[in-house]
């Protein structure tokens, strides 16, 4: 098929996950409580995703919390630090930083596996599976413990994720997506990320897609400098078949780097800005995907939304899932698809 739609990761929350969320930290779920809102929630996201018509869905994330912050309770060798600021508006400083005082590991894995497993006995559909990259991982780590650099604490973090990775296969997946958004974010050189992702991926028999944005914090990107030029020589090197960008909100002049990039890879189109309220019209979605079809050819391309979705409302997600995959039916018609 041409133009395949799939999403980023996560879904929108419906309003009784917030209130459950608040009673699980509250102490008032149980663990068979848990488990079926996991179930029933799972359910919620990808009936949306499959309603609309997405081509590969995802698991909805819908019991991670903010993304990576979660994963840290499955981690030995770390505790929590207070956060720097807790007044005002959330941002990136007031997320909760964690402190190695020992050898990291995570003995039971980052349960994405148990994600996994539970989306594909809820649906038919190809499933796309989401693993946090391992300089993300990092980001929120303070040094201690036996590591004297970020050089020998990123080697264990590859080998948790590389984990995890081979587990998901073993369990049916054969479309992993690893996230690195955090390297789009620095204004000069950025960390070689690719290097990490190239050792993560060894041995993992699957279609292997990366994505890097700009971040997406309470609807609003980490970085004022949004400039994918500086990560080209990553992404060239990357031992992956589809590199998942965002072009939405940030406008669609960076394409142009595609064609000064030459690449067999498949490019993983953001044509659905998760940081804007409204929701998107098919037309609007076409218009973009004609952009991006003057620098990619159609047999590379494939149409999913800038980020993950968690930060959106659900009735808003379900508008704009259903515009991205009308906006593809539009362009794959033109194209005689």
């Amino acid at each position: 098929m041409l133009l395949p739609t799939s999403v980023v990761g996560s879904h929108g929350l419906p309003g009784w996950v917030w209130l459950a969320r608040e009673a699980m930290e509250a102490g008032r779920l149980g663990a068979i409580d848990v488990r079926e809102l996991m179930e029933d929630a799972t359910q919620v996201a990808l009936l949306d995703q499959e309603r609309a018509g997405v081509d590969v869905v995802s698991t909805g994330e819908m019991m991670r919390v903010r993304f990576i912050i979660g994963f840290y309770d499955r981690f030995s060798g770390i505790r929590t630090l207070p956060a720097a600021r807790r007044l005002g508006q959330p941002l990136w400083d007031t997320n909760t930083p964690f402190e190695v005082f020992d050898r990291i590991s995570a003995p039971e894995g980052l349960g994405i596996v148990e994600e996994f497993k539970l989306a594909r006995s809820l649906t038919s559909w190809r499933i796309k599976a989401t693993v946090p990259g391992p300089h993300t991982l990092l980001v929120p780590l303070k040094l201690g413990g036996g590591y004297r650099d970020k050089d020998t604490l990123l080697a264990d973090l590859v080998g948790i994720v590389n984990a995890e990775c081979r587990a998901l296969v073993e369990a049916g997946a054969d479309f992993i997506q690893i996230d690195e958004p955090h390297s789009g974010m620095y204004s000069g050189a950025p960390p070689r990320f690719d290097e990490g992702v190239n050792r993560v991926v060894e041995g993992i028999e699957a279609k292997i897609a990366v994505h890097v944005c700009f971040g997406n914090l309470y609807g609003r990107p980490f970085s004022a400098v949004r400039d994918f030029k500086n990560l080209y020589p990553a992404l060239r090197s990357l031992r992956a078949s589809q590199v998942v960008l965002e072009f939405a909100n940030r406008g669609m002049e960076d394409l142009r780097l595609w064609k000064e990039f030459p690449t067999d890879k498949e490019l993983g189109a953001g044509v659905i800005d998760v940081k804007a309220f409204k929701a998107e019209s098919a037309a609007d979605v076409a218009e973009r995907i004609r952009a991006v079809l003057k620098y990619v050819a159609p047999e590379k391309l494939w149409l999913n939304p800038d980020c993950g979705f968690w930060e959106t409302p659900r009735w808003v997600v379900k508008q704009k899932l259903a515009a991205l995959v009308e906006g593809a039916a539009i362009v794959r018609k033109e194209l005689g698809g």
